[in-house]
């Protein structure tokens, strides 16, 4: 059964779906900064803690069962869509079948996971992974945990897309809490632990993941009816479901070979030392581009609803002024790290491992294409069209693993890969904008580049010229960084404010005016 999206007058609720956007960046971006300054302390004890070659082991070990986690990516992109469109048409019964067809699809595939990991997985980990001397039988413990996270995570996916799609994102943010006591008792027991750190860091992760899960699970068995376990296999259902998810699927499947991959050629070509600094610099940008992701994922449910009740207008909005200042809020907290790596990895780990500094930029220069053309992948995603863009983008990242061994096989820099990295990810998020103005009329490579393309790489310039004038002036060291901190921050929003269309600026002159009031009338009680 095709889906069409419903011919119905424009929401009149638009004013309050604003707001539940607002309310609901605004939690994630706080739950962001929260798990941003625990997870860099974390991360820094963890590396001193088990060592960087334990740590580039956990990092590579790890990274072969994430590989199967595009199975995750694509059937939660799939799961959180469906769930999205019912509620958006309200249809309640039909949001219960495909809640339950979606969990019988996640525990077989779980299934999968374990069957490829236990074969394919485990004899590449152990014939073809570089593995210091002695520490195989710590990373086989680390791969067994990585499965069983795996396999949990994979059954957990139905659950987090029924919060998403109801759009309860303080949920996350408490369990964001949760998660960073969590991370912090882990730290704890690591370091007072007297069992192998490499093992017990591996046991404790999984402890984490089950928990999280368990949160999960009650939480929608509680609260929302739909979420409740029954036997339902309908075609109608499941095969649409399979279809996009199997579309999906290339795309994701070509990220994770992309990513993973290109860590397996660092290590075969530089070592597992090498890896911990790939480790260092994906740390910091999963945390970067969680600040723009966690609030594209408040924006989500509105484009795929708006898309169910065919108002495209909105849709397109939200899509272009979403791909805009995600990005620039992605800049706000980028542009202090960009230009004082060195610095920042010094006062975080102290043990700052080799090439770590300049992963760190080309993975930032990354998350800035990649950000836009998440947004743009949503639009995709709320039409069910995701053939084309699954096969055009997964075929740039594949391109990526070729280009990368050829240039690491010829004695090319170690940088290459991520080069090829940006090439292709500005590439594809070019080729999703053409992609959704085949569906959405609206949308256009043309307003993209005018809307949202050039004026942001306008303000990305030049507050990346004006925030490096004390490094000119000032040697390393807290003053210069908080320098540029300031000079940064300043020039973006600035910036923003006086590029951004009249309605976003009327309504940012409304809130300071009411902020103003509001403190005027504090002091008079005072």
């Amino acid at each position: 059964m095709s889906e069409q999206p419903v011919n119905r007058d424009k929401p009149s609720g638009n004013i309050s779906n604003n707001r539940l956007i607002a309310k609901n960046s605004i939690m994630l971006y706080l739950r962001m900064i929260l798990s941003m300054l625990v997870g860099f302390y974390t991360s820094r004890v963890v590396l001193n803690t088990l060592g960087v070659d334990d740590f580039g082991v956990y990092g590579v070990v790890g990274g072969v069962v994430s590989m199967l986690g595009f199975l995750t990516a694509s059937m939660s992109g799939a799961t959180s869509r469906f769930l999205a469109f019912e509620l958006g048409r309200e249809d309640h019964e039909r949001l219960s079948e495909t809640f339950s067809s979606a969990l019988i699809i996640h525990i077989a595939l779980a299934l999968v996971i374990c069957l490829i990991a236990e074969t394919v997985g485990l004899w590449f980990v152990t014939h073809k992974l570089v593995i210091p001397p002695g520490r195989m039988t710590a990373a086989l413990w680390v791969y067994q945990m990585s499965i069983l996270s795996a396999m949990l995570g994979m059954i957990q996916v139905p659950y987090s897309a029924m919060v998403i799609a109801y759009e309860r994102m303080s949920i996350y943010a408490y369990l964001e809490i949760l998660n960073v006591i969590l991370k912090l008792v882990i730290v704890y027991l690591l370091m007072i632990g007297n069992f192998d750190k490499l093992i017990l860091y591996a046991i404790l992760h999984l402890a984490v993941t089950v928990i999280i899960m368990a949160i999960y699970v009650i939480y929608c068995l509680v609260n929302y009816p739909a979420s409740r376990f029954r036997w339902i296999w309908k075609p109608s259902i499941i095969k649409p479901m399979l279809s996009f998810s199997g579309w999906d699927l290339y795309g994701n499947a070509s990220n994770m070979a992309r990513t993973q991959g290109v860590n397996m050629l660092v290590n075969m070509f530089f070592g597992a030392a090498a890896n911990a600094a790939v480790g260092v610099a994906s740390t910091v940008q999963a945390v970067l581009m969680q600040f723009s992701v966690n609030i594209s994922t408040a924006v989500r449910p509105q484009v795929v609803k708006s898309y169910s009740v065919g108002d495209h207008d909105r849709m397109s909005t939200l899509i272009y002024v979403g791909s805009r200042y995600l990005y620039l809020l992605l800049l706000l907290v980028s542009v202090p790290i960009l230009i004082e790596p060195h610095f920042v990895l010094k006062v975080w780990l102290k043990i700052v491992p080799k090439y770590a500094e300049w992963f760190v930029r080309y993975m930032i220069l990354f998350n800035f294409f990649a950000q836009m053309s998440i947004v743009m992948a949503m639009g995709i995603h709320a039409t069910g069209k995701v053939k084309r863009i699954s096969l055009i983008n997964g075929t740039l990242y594949l391109s990526v693993l070729p280009f990368t061994y050829i240039a690491y096989k010829m004695s090319g820099s170690i940088y290459s890969a991520y080069v090829f990295n940006v090439i292709a990810v500005l590439i594809g998020c070019l080729c999703n904008v053409y992609t959704l103005s085949l569906s959405v009329q609206q949308i256009s490579l043309m307003k993209f580049i005018r809307k949202v393309l050039i004026p942001v790489l306008i303000i990305s310039v030049i507050v990346m010229a004006v925030s490096y004038i004390p490094k000119l002036y000032l040697e390393e060291g807290w003053t210069r960084f908080l320098l540029v901190g300031l000079i940064s921050t300043v020039a973006v929003l600035s910036l923003t404010y006086f590029t951004a269309d009249e309605p976003i600026k009327q309504f940012i002159k409304k809130k300071v005016s009411s902020y103003v009031r509001f403190g005027k009338r504090s002091n008079t009680d005072i």
